[in-house]
């Protein structure tokens, strides 16, 4: 199909849309217009995301098998950094294949339901995400701050059920916000302008104002990035303090190297979700949305796998050598 014809079939697809909606008919389904362009240019990015994903998941793959297969990696440290890499991987896969998919298609639909399966998964992780962020900053501050009591306070089953309580909790805190929004009255234009769905959009599709829901999604929204962050900030700000004391240069740089990586990661994911977050949704364009979207929920776990393993002098002998096993045939776990 050409191009033309792809844009006047979402064209027509709108257009029967917005005549509905001077009926009371209930929104059965929506449409995610993404990125509205011709169709050589929707091959394009559809090539170019398919490439970003795949990279994404052979990046957090990789560190998950080194921590795996490495025994000397089997600390409380690195268990956490091979969890946030499985979860970086569902993350992406939360919202990339989707995308794709809509390259390709020429209706863009996504059902009711289906939309708000993939509003609940795709912040949910987002939450994980913040959770596992703090029990890493937690985890470094322990370490370096702490010595001595990081044997006994960080053990690896400690390790475990920390892990698990940020899935726990990652995944009960947005069950509120998605009750919310979808108790909404859906009757009027179901066009998002977006590429996946996000509840800034969702909420101007409703049939009536609800400044009641938007204003409690975005303090939600506003306390927990703001808790999580302020966290994490403190306890690599203790942590520096107590790297300036000490008078190794090999220190300095095995505890810069370590979280230097962390903090950037901090940095990537905070910096671009406060931007959407947390002011209420009308202050943000489309456009904006989309980029700032993008960024975190694309690039970011894209970038962090390069961010760990070239920061971290440990993992980045540890992937070289299990490259080598892989190449080799060999399936025995590594050995120093």
């Amino acid at each position: 199909m050409g191009p033309k014809g792809s844009v006047d079939v979402l064209g027509e697809k709108i257009v029967n849309n917005a005549g509905r909606n001077n009926h009371s008919d209930p929104v059965s389904e929506f449409i995610l217009l993404g990125f509205p362009c011709t169709w050589e240019t929707q091959i394009l990015l559809f090539a170019f995301f398919s490439v970003i994903y795949v990279l994404t998941l052979i990046g957090n793959l990789s560190i998950i098998c080194a921590v795996w297969w490495d025994h000397h990696l089997h600390t409380p440290m690195y268990t956490l950094l091979a969890n946030f890499s499985f979860l970086e991987m569902w993350y992406v896969t939360s919202t990339v294949p989707s995308m794709l998919a809509s390259f390709l298609s020429e209706t863009k639909t996504i059902s009711f339901m289906g939309c708000f399966l993939q509003f609940y998964f795709f912040f949910s992780m987002g939450t994980t995400e913040t959770f596992f962020l703090s029990a890493m900053a937690f985890d470094r501050y322990l370490a370096i701050c702490r010595p001595l009591h990081y044997p006994t306070v960080m053990t690896v089953q400690r390790c475990i059920r920390m892990g698990a309580c940020c899935w726990l909790c990652g995944f009960s805190c947005f069950l509120l916000p998605v009750y919310l929004i979808s108790q909404l009255p859906f009757c009027g234009l179901n066009t998002i302008d977006h590429f996946l769905c996000d509840p800034g959009p969702l909420m101007k599709l409703s049939c009536v104002p609800a400044p009641a829901t938007e204003i409690t999604c975005a303090v939600f929204n506003s306390v927990l990035i703001f808790s999580t962050f302020v966290f994490i900030t403190s306890s690599y700000t203790l942590v520096i303090r107590v790297v300036l004391r000490v008078p190794s240069a090999e220190g300095w740089r095995k505890a810069f190297s370590t979280c230097g990586s962390h903090l950037a990661v901090v940095s990537l994911f905070y910096g671009s979700i406060m931007v959407m977050y947390v002011s209420p949704t009308a202050g943000n364009p489309a456009g904006i949305q989309k980029i700032v979207t993008l960024f975190y929920s694309v690039m970011t776990p894209l970038f962090s796998p390069l961010i760990y393993s070239l920061r971290n002098k440990e993992m980045k002998e540890v992937l070289r050598r299990l490259f080598r096993i892989m190449i080799s045939g060999q399936g025995q776990p590594l050995k120093h």
